[in-house]
Order: C-alpha cells, then structure tokens, then sequence
C-alpha cells in the first residue's frame, strides 16, 4: 500500500465457528502495534480496537456452531496517510440478525448484549430501567434454553462494554438512552396477551406496557393501541380493526426487531462519527471484511438462506479474482498455459439472483403480489420455475431415496460447500419486515433521542412499500463486490478444526471437506505453476529501471524491449520469468525479492548522489546570490551615504549663514532676519538658568543676570521661583509645628504694639496642655456635662493680696466659662454676658 499508493482488502472466508472474528481482531491489533505512535494514531486506534467489543455485544450471539457468533456482516476501512499511520476507519454493516432478538433455537442465546445488561448492570441502573438480576424472567432470553454458558462471562464483558463506549466517545446522555432501549426490547418481550370473548387480542397486564412506554418515552395508551388494533385509513375516515393474538404477538416482535435493528444500525454511525477522518488529503485504505461464515443447522432458515447465499458471493469473487481471472490473463498475455479445472460456482449464484427467475426474485413477488401469499405458495411457485435446475430439490421434485429427507416445507440447495436443506415457513414474513403505520407514527415521537433519531429518517408519509429484506441484502453486496473489486485482494481462509468447539482436535475428513469446497488444491495448483509477480511494463519500467544503466534516467523506446534489458542485466534466468504481450511474469517471489533488495541499495545510492548534487547546486546558488546582493548592498549604501553628507553641509552652509546675519541684527525689532537667533538666545538663557537656579530663600544674589530680550520673562521665572521655594518650604512643616505656628500669628495679631514683652515673647513655643475629662473631677464632670465640654486647660490664680499662685482648672463648654477648684465651681461665666 505505501509503496504503490493504492487500495486494498482482506477477505476473511470460512464457515461458521472456524474463526474469522479473531482473526479480523488479531488484524487490527497487528495495525495498532506496528504503525507509527502518534497522538491521532492512538486516538484512531483506541476507537478501532474498542469498536470490537461494543459490536460484538450487541452483534454476536451463541450459536449451534459457535459461542462468540457473528449475526451480521461487517466491512471495515482503515484508512492510512502517506507515512503509514492509521487516520481514521469507517464500518459497513451487513444484514442483522433482528429475528433472534425475538426467537433462538434451542441451544442458542439472544444477542450478548441483553445478558450482559441483566447480570453485569449496577442495582441502580438496573432499578432505573425496571430490571430484574435474572435472566430466566425475560421470554426473549430463555427460548434457547441455555441462558447461562461456562464458556461465557457477562458480568466482565459488561465492563469492557461500559469501558469501550467511553473511548468511543459516548457521552452519559447517549449511553442511557442506548440502555434504555436494550431494556425497553426485554420489556416487550414480556408483554403477553389475552383474548376476549371474539377472539381479540387483550393486554394482560398494563406493568410491562408502562415501562416500555416509559423508557422508549411514548404514550402509554397509543402504545397499547398500536399492539392491538390496527389503522386502516379510508378517504374519509380511521378505522381500528382488532388484532387477534397471534397477530398482536407478530406485531410486538416486529417492533421489538424494528427497535433493535435500527438501533443497531445508529451505533455503527456513531462509531463511524467518532472514527472519521477530518482531513480531506487522499487517504489510502486497508479494507478488512468480516462477514458470516456458511451455516448448516438442524433448522435453516430465512436467515441462513441469506448468510450461505452472501458465502456464495464471496466464493464467486474469491474465483473470478484468483482462479479464473488469473488463468484468463496468462491466455490474453499469451503465457503457455495448461488450464487447471475448479468448480465455479456463478450456476448457485445465478439460481438465487437472477433476475425474475431466480429465488430471491419468485419470493418477493410472493411478497408483493396480492391474494393469499404464504409460504406453501411460495415453494409452489419455485417447484415450477426451478424443477429441472441440478442444485435445487424439493420433496415433490425428488426421487423416493431423497424424499425421506425432505419435509413437505423444504427446499435443497446444492451449494459450493455441499447440500443445505431449507425449512420456507416464516421466509415470508421475514422478508416483508413490515412495521404498521400507526407503529411507526408513534415511534417517531418518541423522546428517547436514539429512537427519534433512528426512526425520524423513515418517511411515514410516504405510502410506497419499501424494499424487501432479501432485496435490500442483494443490493448492499452487489455494492460490496463493486467496492472490493476497485482493490487489491488478499485471503484469509479459516478452517475449522473440529465441531465440538475443543481444542487440540483436528478433525481430518472435516478438514479435507473444507479444504475441498473451498477450493484450495485448486488454487494452489494454479499458484504453483503460475506466476507469482506480474506487472505492466511501463509500471515495472518506471520502478526498476535506476537498476540498469541502459534504462536509467529515461528510457526512449518501447517498454517491452527496456523491461528485456533490464531484466537481462539483473540475471533472470529464462524459466524465472517471461514475457507477456502487455506484463512481465515472474515466477517465483525469491526473484522479485531480490530484485526489490537491489532496488532499496540502487535507491539509496542514487539519493546519496542526487542529494550531494542537489547540495553543490543550492550551495553555489546561495554564493552567487549572495556575493550579488553585498555588491548591491555595498553601492546602495556608499550612494546613501554620499548623499546624506552633501544634504548635512548643504544645510549646515544655510544654518551658519543665517546664524551670522541674526548675530549682526539682533539689537533691532524682531524680524524674519533675528527670530531664530533670539530663540536661540532664550532657549540657551533658560538652559544656563536651569542648572544654575538658587537653592534656598535666602539666597538673592546667583539668579543669573539675563539678556535684554528674556528681562521681563526672568523676573517673572525668579518670583516664581521663589514662591515655589516658599511652598515647598510651608509644605515641609510637620503638623506639631504649623499648629503653633498659626497660633503665633493669631496671637501675634491680638498682642502686637499691645504687650510690653511681645518681642520677647515671640520665639517661645506654645505648649499643648489641655487636660482630660478623666482629669476633671467627677463631680464637677456631672454638674456640666450636658453642655458638652469644648476646651479645659491646667491655669494659675494670683491672689490679689499678696500674689499667692492657686491652681485652678478653665473650663470651657458650649454655653458658659467655668473656674474650678478640685470638686467646686469657683465662678461660671456665661458667654452671653460677656461684652
């Protein structure tokens, strides 16, 4: 794939139980540990592993056959970039098994998914959707009689189930509503009814009904309704006709299949959603198809008639690709040839699809013709178009010896792997597939998202019949078989070693049988005598020719005659290959692994030599290019430069010249001659000043003494100056300071030109000797406190007669003036009378 960039496919082939299932897993994990490591690639490859067990659950059931049993058919893309690493996947789903949700033979389960719910589910889950952790009370898990198997543990594959869907990218959301519809299918099951007294179809019991209601999300009464009368609409009215049991049952179970089919078929989009590739870059693929392997049970059916026919398909295409094409090519090349004869098995395939003859065509026109179709009438029909064909037999058609194997309801085909006798009673029915009307309106509503989703894509309104189920299979593997053809096939043929699923027993004559219709002896003759290796010459050219010198870079003649040279040069001996009218033939793979080997040693050193030349070529170029653009650079820049200085003198000319003629002019008025001058001679006056301000008030002699023309701007700059300075200086006083310096103003003016010891009295600080309230006696405190105290202050009292000095405390309220002495008011002094 990476070396010639195309597409191909796996077909793994075999019958039932012999393996094909792991084989496909063991496949994908071959990918996932040998593909380069990336984030995406992890991503890609968790999801495609754990696509596996989530299929398989609600996919695979116990069989006759085969505990782990494939129920439908699957086709897996693997899609890889150009490095080799996997980038995304996408899953084709074949024909499921829906009648099994509904009906196993004996011996054989429902599909694992419902056991693993019931016996792997949490208490709470399980209460959630009205479970029991019983699998024997649920009528659609006990048919097969064989609920529990040794061999099988539900409870660990429910947490790899749980687990998967996780990586898958479920959200809760999803996986609830996924659950609920797995339960909801085991509920149905269990709705049983009765008949009145016409013979109509009754519910027995409305609890079963009411959690099917409840986790699909429909309403309960339409529900009933739906399972036991049906719609029938005239132009101008409904009208509801009653089911008998047997209907009703036949309109549950095919409700039951509907639900879990079209489920079935969402999961596998989602899966597909969350494995998609983003990047629209071309992608090469790895197709791998896993599809039932060929079954022959006690009973066949519907079922196994179109599992063994899609075998066939298979078979064909295993043929056409491998034993007849081949040997039809080596004829067209011209390539001597003894035929080798194998069984083609088209005569099967054309008895069960050819057009309006074949049984796929007599049975849907059973299905679709009106009157009384049945089963019966169906094998009447293919005794009359099919009496005389050599690979089908009927009880009527056979001889006497025959006929003791036949009931009266069988057909015998004579497939590629031997006889398969055919019981026709419910082929009808399952094939039909249908869901009534008022069924499917009522689905659509539902609020389970899953069911919406899946049952909103199906048009109600449209009253056309759809397509048949068998139809509809025939369609989807002609699709495949166009698909597969477009790739490269390779096989993978599984044989099974003995019936009663044992190890280490290798049952011969089983063995030879498979080996036998498989057609392998053939295949192996064909092989052995043919050719292992065939190319075109213009492909087989194109990759080998750096081989030979003659070929090599081009070769100009006809491809034949170089793909000769070549081959001559390489030393194929002549019974190692020969020469076809259009392709070279190769006959054993040691000659082309040689050749290949050649090729990888000639590849490398011929990216050896191209890439040392290649190096010499860019390295000088660089050089070349370089040496140029510094030579460039280097005559720019000295240009620049030259240019630069002339402009620099040019200017400086203009700038002294008018410097000069300002200097002469610059006692006169201000002009066009001195303004630039006078700038010049503010601008360096304010400069000088700048550096040479005064540092202190005080100091009134270093303002610098400024030109006639700045004298009126200076003395306002130095008062500024001075002002800023006093500002600076006011703004330095701490608070303590400023404080009794305003009071010293205050008192300054009441006591200037007013006291004889003013001057003296200037430089003493005022000191802060208020007293408290807790210093007032408390007393004197509750005699005046509710004129709220404003200022009080320790003072002196001279006596008038002889100046004896008595401490007193001013008080000073809001109203009054009080003297006091320790606990008595001497003197209150109401401000009102003061004057």
């Amino acid at each position: 794939m990476l070396t010639e960039f195309n597409n191909h496919f796996i077909l793994i082939s075999g019958e039932s139980g012999a393996g094909k299932t792991e084989a496909s897993k063991k496949i994908q994990q071959y990918y996932a540990v040998s593909c380069p490591c990336t984030t995406l690639m992890n991503t890609v490859r968790d999801k495609m592993l754990m696509s596996n067990p989530v299929l398989e659950a609600f996919g695979n059931a116990k069989t006759l056959k085969n505990d782990n049993s494939s129920r439908f058919g699957k086709y897996m893309d693997i899609q890889f970039d150009s490095q080799g690493d996997a980038v995304g996947g996408h899953i084709l789903n074949y024909l499921l098994e829906k009648s099994r949700v509904v009906h196993q033979n004996h011996g054989e389960r429902n599909f694992h998914v419902f056991y693993q719910l019931v016996e792997g589910g949490s208490d709470d889950l399980l209460k959630q959707l009205g479970l029991e952790r019983n699998v024997q009370h649920y009528y659609y898990l006990t048919q097969g009689e064989c609920a529990i198997v040794s061999s099988i543990n539900d409870k660990n594959d429910w947490k790899s189930v749980k687990n998967a869907l996780q990586v898958i990218e479920f959200d809760e959301n999803n996986t609830n509503h996924l659950f609920r519809v797995v339960a909801s299918v085991l509920h149905l099951g269990n709705v049983h009814f009765d008949a009145d007294s016409k013979g109509h179809a009754l519910l027995k019991n409305n609890t079963e009904l009411n959690w099917v209601s409840d986790l699909l999300g429909v309403d309960a009464n339409n529900l009933k309704e739906g399972l036991t009368f049906r719609k029938i609409e005239t132009k101008t009215e409904q009208v509801l006709s009653p089911f008998t049991i047997d209907h009703a049952i036949y309109v549950r179970d095919a409700l039951a299949k509907a639900i879990y089919g079209q489920t079935f078929t969402w999961l596998v989009n989602r899966i597909n959603e969350s494995m998609e590739n983003k990047d629209s870059s071309r992608k090469t693929v790895i197709g791998l198809l896993d599809i039932y392997g060929f079954e022959v049970f006690y009973v066949n059916s519907f079922e196994q008639f179109c599992i063994n026919y899609c075998n066939e398909k298979l078979q064909q295409l295993f043929i056409q690709l491998t034993l007849k094409a081949e040997q039809e090519e080596y004829e067209a090349e011209g390539i001597e040839w003894e035929p080798v004869q194998f069984f083609n098995n088209k005569i099967i395939c054309d008895l069960v699809e050819e057009k309006h003859r074949g049984i796929i065509s007599i049975l849907d026109e059973e299905c679709l013709r009106p009157g009384d179709a049945t089963d019966l009438t169906f094998l009447e029909r293919l005794e009359e178009k099919m009496g005389n064909h050599p690979h089908f037999v009927t009880h009527r058609l056979a001889d006497n010896m025959t006929r003791k194997t036949l009931e009266r309801g069988d057909f015998r085909l004579l497939h590629y792997t031997g006889e398969v006798t055919y019981c026709v009673v419910g082929f009808l029915d399952k094939n039909n597939d249908l869901l009534y009307r008022n069924i499917k309106d009522l689905v659509c509503q539902s609020k389970n998202a899953i069911v919406r989703e899946c049952f909103s894509a199906v048009d109600t309104a449209n009253k056309r019949r759809p397509e048949t189920v068998v139809t509809q299979f025939k369609n989807s593997l002609q699709k495949l078989t166009e698909m597969l053809m477009a790739k490269e096939a390779w096989y993978i043929r599984c044989l099974k070693s003995n019936e009663s699923k044992q190890p280490g027993q290798f049952d011969e004559a089983l063995i030879r049988h498979q080996v036998k219709y498989l057609g392998l002896m053939e295949h192996l003759r064909v092989r052995r005598a043919g050719f292992a290796y065939r190319r075109r010459y213009e492909d087989f050219l194109k990759r080998y020719k750096p081989l030979c010198p003659a070929t090599w870079p081009h070769w100009r003649g006809v491809p034949a005659d170089g793909v000769e040279l070549l081959a001559q040069h390489l030393g194929y001996l002549p019974d190692e290959y020969k020469m076809g009218r259009t392709k070279i033939f190769i006959r054993h793979p040691r000659t082309l692994y040689a050749t290949e080997d050649a090729y990888e040693k000639c590849k490398h050193d011929l990216a050896t030599k191209l890439q040392a030349k290649y190096k010499g070529y860019k390295v000088k170029g660089e050089f070349r290019k370089q040496k140029e653009a510094a030579t460039k650079i280097e005559t720019c820049w000295r240009g620049a430069q030259a240019r630069k200085e002339k402009e620099k003198r040019a200017w400086a000319v203009k700038v002294i010249k008018k410097f000069i003629k300002a200097y002469i002019n610059r006692g006169e008025a201000k002009s066009t001659d001195n303004s630039e001058y006078l700038v010049f001679v503010r601008q360096s006056y304010l400069n000088r000043l700048k550096n040479n301000l005064p540092k202190t008030v005080l100091d009134k002699t270093t303002w610098l003494t400024p030109p006639a023309v700045v004298t009126e701007a200076s003395e306002i700059l130095r008062k500024l100056h001075y002002r800023l300075m006093v500002r600076r200086y006011v703004r330095g006083i701490p608070p303590q300071r400023k404080a009794q310096l305003q009071m010293k103003v205050v008192t300054s003016s009441i006591f200037k030109g007013k006291k004889e010891n003013y001057p003296q009295s200037i430089p003493q600080p005022f000191l802060d000797t208020r007293i408290s309230e807790q210093e007032i006696n408390i007393q004197v405190l509750s005699m005046i406190r509710n004129e709220q105290i404003k200022y009080s202050v320790p003072v002196i009292k001279y006596d008038r007669n002889g100046f004896k000095p008595r401490p007193r405390q001013l008080i000073l309220t809001k109203t009054a003036a009080y003297v006091v002495e320790e606990a008595k008011v001497k003197q209150r002094v109401s401000y009102t009378s003061l004057k």
